[in-house]
C-alpha cells in the first residue's frame, strides 16, 4: 500500500524536510508539534497552558486533516523542556481523550525547536 502525505493549512506547515503526517496501512503517523500559530508561524504567547493547548489543537486539526481523531490515537509522546510543567501539561492532555485514552510517554529534553516548552506527536488508526 502507498503511503500518504498529509497537509492542512489548518496546523503549522512543515518547518523542514518533513511531512505533517503520514497515513500507510489504516495508521497515521503525525510529526511533532509545537506550539506554532498555523495562521501567522509565530509560537503563541503564554506559558505552558498556552503552548500545550496551541499544540493539541494542531494536533487535531492534523489528525482530522488524515481522516482520524484523538479517539483513535494509539500513542502519543510528549518532550517536555521541563518536567515540572508535567502535571499542568497532564491535566489539559487529558481533557481531549473522552474515554480510554492511548498509550503514551512523556520525555524530558534540554531544548525544544524554536525553544518551546512542549513538543507532542501521535500515531493513530485512520
Amino acid at each position: 500500500m502507498k503511503k500518504l502525505i498529509v497537509e492542512t493549512i489548518h496546523a503549522p506547515s512543515a518547518i523542514g524536510p518533513y511531512s505533517q503526517a503520514v497515513v500507510h496501512n489504516g495508521i497515521v503517523y503525525c510529526s511533532g508539534q509545537i506550539a506554532l500559530n498555523p495562521k501567522t508561524m509565530d509560537i503563541v504567547e503564554g506559558g505552558i497552558q498556552e503552548q500545550t493547548k496551541r499544540v493539541m489543537d494542531n494536533l487535531k486539526e492534523v489528525l482530522k486533516a488524515a481522516g482520524s481523531h484523538f479517539s483513535k490515537a494509539l500513542k502519543c509522546t510528549i518532550f517536555l523542556a521541563d518536567m515540572s510543567d508535567f502535571p499542568i501539561v497532564n491535566e489539559i492532555y487529558g481533557g481531549y481523550f473522552d474515554a480510554n485514552p492511548p498509550a503514551r510517554e512523556t520525555v524530558a529534553v534540554k531544548t525544544l525547536p524554536k525553544n518551546v516548552l512542549i513538543e507532542i506527536s501521535c500515531i493513530a488508526a485512520v
